[in-house]
């Protein structure tokens, strides 16, 4: 379907490494650099900047790997669909999911694995970033991402989720109240997801619009580190309400909605634009509509 040359190549691109690359092709690093030799003269360009070891791709090498990929997706999609009309859909289904996403992702993959039992799905916790980055390079079939994150043409997207930040706290750092205005939570010491996370960079915007600024003691790009750092009672945190699904009830906590502002954004499913269509993307797509309603889903 596509040259194994062609497959050496993407390799090479991949590991950044020849010896690596043939490894992970089951051949010898003369081979695979045979090959790649072999596929300059066809073209009639130089692939590789070659050296005593591996100095990247050139211009037209980044160009070959491009299509490459784009050939090789297709031939993906082609196997999965012809293994649909024989055996039904067959994966794997490769998604990624921001961090602050994770404890609702499961109603979606709940959804899929019912109308597509034999697919194995992996669900990957990655930043935004990673995850378009990993879609464009058919390394992913689809991500959840913030709505904002998913308005480039080469992408299409579903709406699922419409989240509410909400202030999470030790039961015994601040007096009894139903609400805390942002600028009260600038004022305790905080610890938050790291700056490279939409999550924080929302939350940043808020403090900015606010004229703010935050006291920030501590980052991570774990929510299980942010609130086992919570639970000491030393930090607060912010985050959406799902995710204290991971936390479940607990007398050591309190979640407090934040106000002036309230601040709500939106979460759902983002796949790249193909033509043709691939089966898995179409399939949870479909679970990703089915599940959204005609608008999405509160948590």
């Amino acid at each position: 379907m596509i040259a194994r040359k062609y497959l050496y190549l993407l390799a090479l691109a991949r590991e950044r490494h020849f010896g690596k690359a043939a490894e992970s092709c089951h051949v010898s690093p003369s081979t695979l650099s045979a090959a790649i030799r072999d596929l300059e003269d066809e073209l009639g360009v130089a692939l590789v900047v070659r050296g005593q070891r591996f100095a990247g791709l050139t211009p037209e090498g980044e160009c070959v790997v491009a299509h490459a990929k784009r050939v090789a997706a297709g031939a993906d999609d082609l196997r999965h669909e012809l293994g649909m009309l024989r055996d039904g859909l067959r994966g794997p289904l490769r998604i990624g999911v921001i961090p602050t996403a994770l404890p609702v992702v499961a109603s979606l993959t709940e959804a899929f694995a019912d109308a597509h039992p034999a697919v194995a799905i992996e669900v990957h916790s990655a930043s935004t970033q990673a995850i378009l980055n990993a879609l464009r390079n058919f390394e992913l079939e689809a991500g959840v991402v913030y709505a904002h994150s998913a308005d480039a043409p080469d992408l299409q997207y579903c709406a699922l989720w419409r989240e509410q930040l909400v202030f999470l706290t030790a039961a015994s750092a601040l007096p009894a109240g139903e609400a805390i205005a942002w600028e009260a939570a600038a004022r305790q010491p905080l610890c938050l997801l790291s700056r490279d996370m939409q999550n924080r960079q929302t939350i940043d915007r808020v403090f900015e619009g606010l004229e703010c600024m935050p006291h920030v003691g501590l980052e991570t790009n774990s929510i299980l580190s942010l609130l086992a750092h919570v639970r000491t009672g030393r930090w607060s945190t912010i985050l959406p309400r799902s995710v204290l699904g991971l936390v479940g009830a607990s007398s050591e906590l309190r979640v407090l909605p934040l106000v002036k502002p309230s601040v709500a954004w939106e979460t759902g499913l983002v796949t790249l634009r193909r033509e043709p269509s691939s089966p898995l993307v179409d399939a949870v797509l479909a679970a990703a509509h089915a599940l959204a309603g005609p608008f999405g889903k509160s948590e």
